[in-house]
């Protein structure tokens, strides 16, 4: 009997975390996007005349959804293609800035001086906007492609800098004494000892640059057009097709959030512990 009542209480509780989970996991989530198509819906009923519905909206992008990789011609391709159009920009932009950034932020986390020279630069740039970075780019490289690149170079830095040298700072003393006690050369400590203790830090600022990336993109590209899903929401709203353009809003949201997974699930891989979501 005892066992029995062990058994069932064993199953009780495993049956209430399994329901925690998959309200916590599942239909938390479902219901929050339920709740956002609901307020489009609600929205599109007393804006008939340029809101589609959800369903209007879905049977209009069949074509770009069904075939994503569709050419049909000059300057008319598939969704797909112009997403991996912006992709690439995104992340040549971003590990070139992450090149820079890391670096720089370990130097300004070990330099006191490095930090008092550097500082008030980043806290100038920091705030400014992305686009004002565009016409010096264009006025530099006299081109759409290296300018899209370079600004999003240029607003992948700051993050990237601040969470680096924060988490070079904050190395715990005791880890620093014992490289001190086992007279580790400079270059070693930093190597085994800083390095591997920022790593947290480091991917946080990662993450934050990343989605400042590719929040960066579609702007940028709905400026200079081109190929690219900035260029698709700026050309389907010329020619009133707001369908495409909350066919867009979704694809932008969705791959924004493959990314910084992709991001933390290397995060997990290098630090091996997870990564804050």
């Amino acid at each position: 009997m005892i066992l029995m009542s062990l058994v069932s209480r064993t199953n009780a509780s495993i049956g209430r975390s399994f329901r925690g989970l998959l309200r916590a996991n599942i239909l938390l989530p479902i219901a929050g996007f339920a709740g956002a198509i609901a307020v489009w819906w609600l929205i599109a009923l007393f804006r008939k005349e340029m809101m589609p519905t959800p369903p209007e909206a879905l049977l209009k992008n069949l074509d770009f959804i069904l075939q994503p990789f569709a050419i049909r011609g000059p300057g008319d391709i598939g969704l797909g293609w112009l997403l991996l159009a912006s992709l690439r920009r995104v992340c040549i932009g971003f590990l070139l800035g992450a090149v820079v950034a890391i670096p720089v932020g370990v130097w300004i986390g070990l330099s006191r001086y490095a930090w008092l020279a550097l500082n008030p630069l980043i806290q100038v740039f920091k705030p400014v906007s992305p686009l004002v970075w565009l016409p010096i780019a264009l006025a530099i490289f006299n081109a759409a492609e290296p300018s899209a690149i370079f600004v999003i170079f240029i607003t992948s830095l700051w993050s990237t800098i601040i969470n680096t040298a924060e988490g070079v700072r904050n190395v715990p003393k005791e880890y620093l004494e014992v490289a001190q006690v086992l007279e580790m050369p400079r270059w070693k400590q930093l190597v085994k000892v800083i390095l591997p203790a920022s790593l947290p830090y480091i991917f946080t600022g990662l993450r934050i640059s990343l989605g400042i990336a590719w929040l960066v993109i579609v702007a940028v590209e709905m400026l200079t057009g081109g190929i690219g899903i900035g260029f698709f929401v700026w050309d389907e709203w010329n020619r009133l097709n707001v369908s495409a353009v909350f066919l867009a809003v979704f694809v932008i949201g969705i791959t924004g959030l493959i990314l910084d997974y992709a991001l933390a699930t290397l995060q997990t891989i290098v630090t091996r512990r997870p990564a804050r979501s």
